[in-house]
């Protein structure tokens, strides 16, 4: 039988400004349509961050989510997954408030503290258009995105009662390791959603000789007890999902990952990145994994078990 891939689609995320991209979803009904779009054009998950609707800035308030969570999960099956990660400019307690309430099946979580530069997209643009943006963008050479052990421990206790199970964000090689700190302790349980982040500036780079290491690596420490699979940012995001496709993993996209459709060509919808990953998985002899798949591999609790 066809292996079958997960793809994740991150509709909008938190790295990526109005300014860039007029195809970038902000308000509750593009994150509406975006998620359902991707959902029909193959993607098993989708993985949500939530802007406020005048300026498009990232936002954790729950209300906000409340504008588009239940409209998604009422047009389709699709595995709803929240960020904790939020904006690295958000203490812990503020990225958690979707993740406490809402209670989803997935959630990311983010395996260490990290520069995590955006200043070098500054020079694309000549102005804005809000005022926030620049700072956000030109405060990142001096940020640090935090996720301390301490972090960890907290996001994966207070969320153990809900049966979230983790998209496991790794940035780095380091990051594979922290992971199994946590697994060691007992708070993460097989099994493990590793997803590989390659290419932005602060984490491993997008060669492929980065790839091949760190799907080495989380080989040799989590054995058969993990589910892998990759984002590459920017350009990257096509050419690292088709080798983990090609390499036994599964794939993410979304407009929060990369704006782009190809060399130039800023992406209209996130159903049309998950469309090109789609084609891409069939014409290796694979099959893309249903919404049912997806829960059966990754063993979760099921969309009726959610608040929302």
């Amino acid at each position: 039988m066809p292996r079958k891939v997960i793809i994740t689609c991150a509709v909008t995320g938190a790295i990526h400004t109005p300014t860039m991209s007029d195809y970038l979803p902000i308000s509750a009904q593009e994150i509406t349509d975006a998620a359902i779009g991707a959902a029909k054009a193959g993607a098993s998950i989708v993985h949500l961050h939530a802007r406020e609707h005048a300026n498009g800035k990232p936002s954790q308030e729950p209300a906000l989510f409340k504008q588009f969570l239940p409209q998604i999960k009422a047009a389709s099956d699709v595995v709803i997954n929240l960020t904790t990660g939020g904006a690295p400019t958000m203490p812990i307690e503020e990225r958690l408030k979707p993740a406490h309430y809402f209670k989803p099946e997935v959630a990311s979580l983010n395996m260490g503290s990290m520069n995590f530069g955006l200043y070098e997209m500054i020079k694309r643009y000549k102005t804005f258009k809000y005022d926030w943006e620049r700072p956000y963008l030109e405060g990142s050479d001096d940020r640090v995105f935090k996720n301390t052990f301490k972090d960890i421990a907290y996001i994966l206790e207070s969320c153990s009662d809900n049966q979230t199970r983790f998209e496991i964000e790794c940035y780095d090689i380091g990051h594979l390791y922290t992971a199994a700190h946590f697994i060691d302790r007992g708070l993460i349980k097989a099994p493990f959603l590793i997803q590989s982040v390659f290419g932005l500036l602060g984490g491993i780079g997008p060669h492929p000789e980065d790839v091949i290491h760190m799907k080495r690596t989380a080989d040799r420490l989590f054995g058969d007890s993990y589910v892998w699979s990759v984002l590459g940012a920017g350009k990257n995001q096509i050419p690292i999902a088709t080798m983990s496709a090609a390499m036994g993993g599964n794939v993410r996209v979304g407009l929060e990952d990369s704006l782009w459709d190809g060399p130039g060509n800023l992406a209209k919808t996130n159903a049309a990145q998950v469309t090109r990953m789609r084609q891409i998985i069939e014409g290796l002899s694979l099959e893309v994994a249903t919404p049912a798949e997806a829960r059966e591999i990754l063993k979760l609790k099921g969309g009726n078990n959610v608040n929302f």
